[in-house]
């Protein structure tokens, strides 16, 4: 929440300069507050545990979030039950008429595919186009980041020699980004993707602004149109066992994964992972609720 102080305060300018948020009695008064409405499009398979984790990261700020879970109506889920989607998700024609505060459109297993053999992919981008108007800000994940900006910007994903799987270093390298404040230089968090972005087709973009990378994973936080695009290549969502799991799953599909990166202790199966991204996550959905949501957003919606 903004440190509010008294307008014309010289500590102000400082503060500001420091990438603190800072708020003049005038402007608070102006303010008046309700709880956020956001909507989430799951399209994990295991929808469950992926609520949990969003969740746990959305709940731990002073704001009040109203969530509800949206599925795609063409697409039928195999992993979680019906009574479950009957009872606590909505479809997109169920929702079309309202207004959101910010919609997180999640990741799916699908990078391999090509956009428009994705069975869903008809009403992904209608769901995307009504985003524009009818959401203050999104936040895009993994491959939900890759659908929005080849939707938004025409910027197509990349197909990798093998998987990207593990914890990677990444840089700041936007650190006056209201969506950043608070990160330290460098961060750790967790990747598991086969596609990736061109960086020189990122960085040309005059869109699209890149603001943390890894020299390993690629670009891993983006904005676009002042914070109504945000896009994150990666998944600070994940819980500490996540990237194990995928790994036995893989194993058990005899895919013949290579070991995640940088996240078993000296690489051994029987050490357990350390999480080192977690106080990060809840910074970046913190600052994402707060700077591009709750200050953003109107009161009312017209």
């Amino acid at each position: 929440m903004p440190i509010k102080i008294p307008r014309g305060l010289p500590a102000k300018e400082v503060l500001e300069k420091e990438n603190i948020f800072v708020m003049d009695d005038e402007r608070a008064v102006t303010q008046d507050i309700r709880p956020l409405n956001i909507l989430i499009l799951n399209l994990m398979p295991e929808k469950q545990k992926e609520e949990a984790q969003l969740l746990r990261l959305l709940g731990n700020t002073p704001l009040q979030v109203n969530v509800t879970f949206m599925r795609t109506a063409t697409h039928v889920s195999t992993h979680t039950s019906h009574l479950h989607l009957d009872q606590f998700y909505t479809t997109f024609d169920q929702v079309r008429g309202k207004k959101f505060d910010g919609l997180i459109i999640t990741g799916a297993p699908i990078e391999k595919l090509p956009f428009s053999k994705v069975d869903y992919w008809d009403e992904l981008k209608e769901i995307m186009e009504w985003s524009r108007k009818s959401v203050t800000s999104t936040l895009n994940i993994c491959w939900g980041a890759q659908a929005a900006l080849y939707y938004h910007f025409g910027i197509n994903k990349v197909l990798l020699p093998k998987k990207l799987s593990g914890i990677y270093s990444h840089t700041v390298v936007k650190p006056r980004e209201k969506l950043l404040r608070g990160f330290d230089d460098l961060f750790t968090a967790p990747h598991s993707r086969y596609t990736d972005l061109d960086h020189d087709t990122l960085v040309k973009h005059p869109e699209v602004k890149v603001l943390a990378s890894s020299a390993e994973a690629g670009a891993f936080i983006l904005m676009a149109r002042g914070g109504n695009q945000i896009m994150v290549t990666g998944h600070f969502e994940y819980d500490t066992d996540t990237l194990a799991v995928e790994y036995q799953r893989d194993l058990k599909k005899d895919i013949h994964p290579d070991l995640p990166e940088h996240y078993f202790p000296d690489d051994d199966l029987n050490e357990k992972p350390v999480n080192s991204w977690r106080s990060h996550a809840h910074l970046f959905f913190s600052n994402w609720l707060n700077y591009y949501v709750y200050q953003e957003t109107p009161y009312q919606w017209e």
